[in-house]
């Protein structure tokens, strides 16, 4: 294995190869691996600068200090069934719960012409930006479009660690992904006894790519317990959602984290989820069968991920729903 290091036992990964075209085997091998062990790992080599991700946090942290009636100028109920815009701390739930954070919902930038916009489809559409501060647009866009092309990277790389054609994510599923972007702002908690700022979870796309702040509080559960993923220099966190693991047979892992503000500072994340698009049937990545993995038991929420069929669109609007349920309904009337 190649690991660089490894950092609170997971990975980090040098994808430059990848990149650059030459030693890609090996990068792919490490992949696999780690997606195979604890299905979360870093990622250094990625092109993505870092001015750019220090703007983006700059500006953010620029938002949030505003007063919140400037924030609620761009609240999600604005941004219709394209589910884009700010919510406030406890505006979002995790398995029921209120979390102890807010943010900003952003997604591929579409306009009115878009057929899938025409169309009224679910999350997309125009993002919503506030007036202030006035570069976060143009800094967002330029985020998500070189943060997605890392993403397809590292995409191209997990099909060679699984024996398949370099393309095959993207032609079976995300030649057209569905792209969604947050910033999420977590104030410090008052006590930290018995209350999470983001409880257990799972994401449930294909792949998510998080940059974090220097807070730390990000974990992870292993095979032995949760697991501290602090921030690393230079490097973004990768882990897997439902969907790759129920591709895969389970061969990779859709991993438990949490988040735990207990740093008395405020801390700010930027994940970006890249995920099959709206029309794509999910169907099972064809491994062979000396490469299916072992059934690992009962998930942390009961749910069966192997069960479920259909389109990724089918799928995603279920699972937003229960994060905004109120928006969730808003949005479905208006679609009768």
């Amino acid at each position: 294995m190649r690991h660089t290091l490894r950092v609170d036992g997971l990975p980090v990964i040098d994808i430059a190869p990848l990149r650059s075209g030459g030693g890609v085997e090996p990068v792919a091998a490490d992949i696999d691996a780690a997606c195979r062990d604890m299905g979360f790992f870093y990622v250094v080599g990625h092109g993505v600068t870092p001015g750019l991700t220090a703007r983006v946090d700059r500006l953010a942290r620029e938002f949030f200090a505003l007063a919140e009636n400037e924030r609620s100028a761009i609240a999600m109920h604005h941004g219709g069934r394209a589910w884009r815009g700010w919510f406030p701390v406890g505006g979002e739930l995790t398995s029921g719960r209120p979390d102890m954070k807010e943010g900003i919902y952003f997604g591929e930038e579409l306009d009115g012409a878009d057929p899938r916009v025409r169309a009224g489809v679910p999350l997309h559409g125009t993002n919503l930006f506030p007036v202030r501060p006035q570069e976060l647009r143009a800094a967002v866009l330029e985020y998500i479009d070189a943060v997605t092309a890392l993403g397809h990277v590292l995409l191209r790389g997990m099909s060679i660690g699984l024996g398949l054609d370099e393309s095959w994510f993207n032609e079976h599923l995300t030649a057209e992904p569905l792209v969604l972007f947050r910033i999420f702002h977590y104030p410090p908690l008052t006590r930290v006894d018995d209350r999470w700022s983001v409880g257990e979870h799972t994401d449930y796309g294909l792949i998510t790519i998080l940059a974090q702040d220097s807070s730390g509080g990000l974990e992870v559960r292993g095979p032995n317990g949760w697991i501290a993923a602090p921030p690393v220099e230079g490097a973004f966190v990768v882990n897997l959602g439902d969907m790759l693991e129920r591709m895969t047979g389970g061969r990779y892992r859709s991993t438990p984290h949490r988040v735990r503000n207990a740093s008395g500072l405020d801390r700010l994340s930027f994940p970006l989820f890249l995920d099959p698009g709206w029309n794509a049937e999910v169907i099972p990545v064809p491994l062979s069968d000396d490469t299916v993995s072992q059934d690992r038991g009962e998930r942390w929420d009961g749910a069966d991920v192997h069960a479920w069929s259909g389109t990724y669109g089918e799928y995603v609007v279920s699972k937003v729903g229960r994060v905004f349920p109120e928006l969730r309904d808003e949005v479905l009337r208006t679609r009768e």
